[in-house]
């Protein structure tokens, strides 16, 4: 029985990064096909790491989407941190829910209609409404 191997991590979490972007773009699998010569099926194939992105199609998808190359790789899967020493013996939180969240249509649009919103003081109700309907009573101020 042959074994169909898994994506790498790092290729995966690349892929989420170029869905991440896109989707904040409100751009089209089509759409950033067409601008890389290749068919939306190869975007989906990238952006689930079922296939890996070259480097120097990773240079013209940064292009394309208005983001430094390094943009796809922040918070990867065995980073390491900027500051030497800064985290000691600690490991640095997993990230990859706010990715996950993000990288949904309904977590692009809350993100969108949330920064619309001025008031600092409207935006803490509606952390706190959000907070209530989750069933969360906890202050979680650090993300």
């Amino acid at each position: 029985m042959a074994n169909k191997k898994q994506p790498n991590p790092i290729d995966i979490h690349v892929g989420s990064r170029v869905r991440l972007r896109r989707m904040m773009l409100g751009m089209s699998q089509e759409k950033l096909g067409e601008s890389l010569g290749i068919t939306f099926q190869q975007i989906q194939k990238y952006e689930k790491g079922t296939n890996r992105i070259g480097a120097s199609r990773l240079q013209h998808i940064a292009r394309v989407l208005t983001v430094p190359v390094s943009f796809f790789f922040e918070d990867a899967p065995g980073a390491v941190p900027t500051e030497p020493g800064a985290l000691g013996m600690a490991e640095r939180p997993s990230a990859s829910y706010v990715v996950d969240f993000l990288s949904s249509s309904e977590g692009i649009q809350l993100n969108k209609a949330f920064i619309r919103i001025k008031d600092a003081k409207i935006r803490r109700k509606v952390i706190e409404l959000v907070r209530a309907l989750g069933g969360t009573d906890d202050d979680d101020s650090e993300v």
